[in-house]
């Protein structure tokens, strides 16, 4: 399923905004038709879509300021459009929405295709032209869809035992030849795996995905892939070919293999569509009829340690209809299923997004070669090297480098991270492994021709995660601070492989809840993840499911099935919907995960005492400067039974929120009430009247979570900030904060308005702080604040991964309030452009962000005692913009003394700032503050 969407450039917003005044009817005439036609999550004419109810989404022209009213129409053909629609029409409805607008049609069914319109009345009623026309097909949506089997061998019966002991599969090839008695029409190709599977027709590979189908509860659900495959079919013979390796299904990752014993060996599924030109239709499945072998050139592939390719086991013409397979075993076939719901894929396959070419050379000797890739990544090599027949190419990786040069791997734990290669003949190979990935910044090289001159073309880096389309930028003009961005949009795209991980490196990579639920914001604005999300969140209810109780485990999907729940991490559950709420205005979000978040604060109830839930925690994740030493420090200072109840509070005060904007008006009262008597129940047992933590252990994250999450009187929480401001003083403006204390660190302090505070944390240079990695060389985010330093080496415990996105979420804040685009209604269809600069840092901030009406954008700089803001407001939103100085006399918009007219208006002000209300459009604001 393609997510392609179109996202306007702001040169052009800029062009059409000069080029076609608001009031030139003429001009629109000729191009007032509505843009970016999606659906649901944001997919762009998706084919094998998951969704039988989907809704709808749309831009305006920059050239329009506001909708009052729309019209959809969808049918069968395109044919039918717009005057016949066949399926469904909404008539004209008076609403100014272009966003997440509801299908109302009936249920659309398994392969069907819908093309639709749409057309809009713009704020002076006059219609728009029909948009141009999009369409959707759906994949298979019911088991009873498939006539097909999965096959596969047995692999498991050759007790093959990888690292502690755990059964290794070798990898199948698998194939079928059929053939065609005519030309062909159209054809779809609907496929998945128990593994993973890279297939091919007619020896041209299908698709560019990695991995696929992905990672979900494998005992609940598994994602089926639709695939056009009309134009790599011929008349004649045919034949289909799949590779296929345990993944995350059958390998050591899967860890509670309890779940998936009763189908321990990777096997596929796949069913070929064909329409032929006489209009009869032609299926192929997999079956008995199908063949395969293990003994294939993949000889292992495990994501944790690696893949073993051996060139003299290559099968040439295997994926061709060439070929004898005379010698093949016939596949072992297993039925369907009903236990396990087989569904399309509703977000993005992995592949291969950039291509790293930019590479060093940093040591040679006798045997080795080591290449830098001048950047922390995720994904795998592909080596060109010259090689000698019968050699073995040895390919390892490494974060970083200890400090006589050699690799730094004590941080990949049991993961051997390592791909072999065996060549068949003298010459160069161009190879990369199919089946694994690694997380690496440096590779080293042995068993090539030691008498080439290692050069750095033999290593490019294939950078490899979900393939979410870049959302948004930011920029400043502070060197380090770009960097940090970097290293955010670095962490992120490592870390978002299919599901949201940990790390890329170690061997866990698993779906942390707690980690996710601090950067999921972050990584909206850096990239549109909507669906990502949303796909994630449905394996954390099937997950649920499984627990009466409503528990959810802290990692997702939970291959370790030890029940056990952490506050702070299960409550992503409630904290993910609600904020991608607030940022998409998907409305679905919440009615999706809305039982789940009852659920979630059942399971805190039903564990209570007094409102005081004792239930594990991770707590403030390392923390730095623990009291207790080393791993027993990883928690930090701040009790659990504090956390226990800081999240109860807020996950009901947020259930409260959700259930209003559900219009579940009694279930609003219920949960608000209950955050009422849990936060009186907190405020008593953890804070006395001087708003003091009862702790003798004085920690910021105790302060930030009772203010943030409005815990406390407010007569004692005025107190309590004062205690905050005192414990940040205390460690000389530095970080006292794990992974729960750091996202609400900025949030508390903003609020409070406490801006050069934050900037002077922010900007901080030594340990702990968000410059002090940086400052070691650190192209990433990083698990702890002291992961490493030049001076003293690696952080000595073995959890210490050099990619982690948790301490990124710093990102959010960095939009919103340095750059200063944030929004004021959910979905921003009203945003707020309020930066609030601090020259001691910063004479330039920028930011753009893709929202659901198009792309907005607050870029401010201070020169000569000059402050200059440019805005971009997309049509059928308006926004608040704040000026952060009061000389309303010389405030320019657009080289032009401000004089209010229908497009601004000034709101409110005081002696530090001027608030206008603006509509949609560009707009330059110049103010002389001296």
């Amino acid at each position: 399923m393609n997510k392609h969407c179109y996202r306007p450039k702001f040169l052009l917003s800029v062009v059409l905004l000069v080029y076609f005044p608001v009031f030139g009817y003429c001009q629109q005439k000729i191009n007032n038709a509505a843009t970016s036609l999606t659906v649901s999550e944001g997919f762009e004419n998706p084919l094998g879509f998951y969704d039988p109810t989907p809704n709808f989404s749309w831009k305006l022209p920059p050239t329009i300021k506001s909708q009052t009213a729309y019209y959809i129409v969808a049918a069968s053909s395109p044919d039918l459009l717009p005057d016949n629609p066949d399926i469904w029409e909404s008539e004209k409805i008076k609403s100014d929405r272009s966003t997440f607008v509801d299908y109302k049609g009936p249920n659309l069914v398994s392969r069907q295709k819908v093309y639709w319109q749409v057309k809009y009345w713009d704020e002076h009623g006059v219609p728009s032209m029909w948009s141009e026309k999009a369409h959707l097909e759906l994949g298979l949506l019911n088991n009873s869809d498939w006539k097909a089997k999965w096959i596969g061998l047995d692999t498991a019966k050759d007790s093959i035992k990888g690292v502690r002991n755990f059964l290794m599969h070798r990898p199948q090839y698998l194939r079928k030849e059929f053939e065609l008695p005519s030309n062909i029409k159209s054809a779809r190709l609907y496929i998945t795996s128990k593994g993973v599977f890279d297939v091919h027709l007619n020896g041209k590979d299908v698709s560019n995905d990695v991995l696929t189908p992905g990672w979900t509860p494998y005992n609940k659900r598994i994602e089926t892939l639709t695939y056009d495959i009309t134009e790599l079919l011929t008349l004649g013979k045919n034949a289909i070919a799949v590779e296929l390796a345990s993944g995350w299904h059958s390998g050591r990752i899967s860890r509670g293999r309890a779940l998936y014993d009763n189908f321990a060996s990777p096997k596929i599924l796949c069913q070929l569509e064909i329409i032929l030109n006489d209009d009869t239709k032609k299926v192929i499945v997999s079956d008995e009829s199908w063949k395969g072998i293990a003994d294939g050139p993949i000889r292992l592939a495990s994501l944790y340690d690696g893949e073993v390719y051996n060139a003299n086991f290559e099968i040439p013409g295997w994926t061709t209809s060439n070929f004898n397979d005379y010698t093949w075993k016939t596949v072992q076939t297993e039925i369907i299923s009903n236990n396990v719901k087989l569904q399309p894929k509703r977000h993005e396959t992995v592949t291969t997004t950039q291509v790293l070419e930019d590479v060093e050379i940093v040591s040679t000797t006798n045997s080795s070669v080591v290449f830098d890739m001048k950047q922390n990544m995720l994904g795998v090599p592909r080596v060109t090297v010259p090689m000698k027949k019968g050699d073995t190419l040895t390919v390892r990786f490494s974060e970083m480098l200890l400090a006589d040069g050699t690799f730094y791997t004590e941080n990949y734990r049991s993961a051997k991270s390592t791909d072999f290669y065996i060549a068949s003949k003298d010459g160069i190979i161009d190879w990369y492994p199919k089946f694994t990935f690694h997380g690496f910044q440096f590779i080293e090289l042995s068993g090539y021709d030691y008498s080439a001159k290692p050069n750095i073309n033999w290593v490019k880096g294939l950078v490899q995660h979900s393939d979410i389309e870049k959302n948004g930028t930011f920029i400043s003009s502070d060197a380090k601070l770009n960097q940090l961005q970097s290293n955010i949009t670095w962490g992120l795209r490592d870390n978002l492989l299919d599901i949201p991980t940990d790390c890329p490196q170690r061997d866990e990579r698993l779906g942390w809840t707690g980690d996710a639920q601090v950067i999921s914001p972050t990584a909206m604005f850096n990239y549109d993840t909507h669906a990502f999300w949303a796909a994630w969140l449905q394996s954390m209810r099937e997950t649920q499911s499984e627990h009466e109780n409503g528990l959810i485990p802290f990692i997702i999907p939970d291959v370790l099935q030890n029940n056990i729940a952490s506050s702070g991490w299960a409550d992503a559950s409630v904290i993910i919907p609600w904020d991608l709420y607030n940022i998409t205005g998907d409305i679905r979000l919440l009615e999706e995960n809305y039982e789940m978040a009852k659920k979630w604060v059942g399971y805190y109830q039903s564990t209570s005492k007094d409102y005081i839930p004792n239930i594990h925690s991770f707590a403030d994740w390392l923390q730095p400067y623990p009291e207790k030493p080393g791993k027993k420090g990883n928690k930090g200072d701040t009790p659990r039974l504090f956390i226990n109840t800081a999240y109860f509070a807020h996950s009901s005060h947020l259930v409260s929120k959700i259930a209003g904007v559900l219009g579940k008006t009694e279930d609003e009262k219920k949960y608000k009430d209950l955050y009422k008597k849990i936060a009186s129940a907190f405020e008593t047992k953890f804070f006395d009247q001087e708003g003091r933590f009862k702790s003798k252990k004085q920690t910021q994250t105790s302060y930030l979570l009772a203010i943030y999450f409005d815990l406390l009187q407010p007569s004692i929480k005025i107190k309590a900030q004062a205690h905050l401001l005192q414990e940040i003083k205390n460690a000389d403006y530095h970080l006292g904060t794990g992974f729960l204390g750091t996202p609400i660190l900025p949030k508390v302090l903003d609020d409070m308005g406490e801006i050069d505070l934050m900037y002077k944390i922010l900007f901080k240079e030594t340990y702990p702080s968000w410059f002090y990695s940086i400052n070691q060389g650190a192209t990433t985010m990083w698990e702890r604040w002291n992961s490493f330093s030049k001076k003293d080496g690696y952080n000595p415990q073995s959890m210490n991964s050099l990619n982690h996105y948790a301490y990124g979420a710093i990102g959010q804040w960095m939009y919103e309030r340095i750059a200063g685009l944030s929004s004021l209604e959910p979905g921003y269809k009203k945003i707020k452009i309020a930066p609030i600069p601090n020259t001691d840092f910063l004479n330039m901030a920028s930011a753009s962000l893709n929202t659901p009406y198009g792309q907005a954008s607050s870029s401010w700089k201070i020169d000569n005692s000059t402050f200059y803001l440019d805005a971009v407001i997309p049509s059928n939103t308006t926004a608040e913009i704040q000026i952060p100085y009061n000389t309303e006399q010389n405030l320019l918009v657009n080289g032009i003394s401000y004089r209010e007219d229908s497009n601004l208006k000034v709101i409110d002000s005081n002696k530090n700032m001027i608030k206008i209300l603006a509509q949609p459009g560009t707009f330059n604001f110049q103010i002389k503050f001296k």
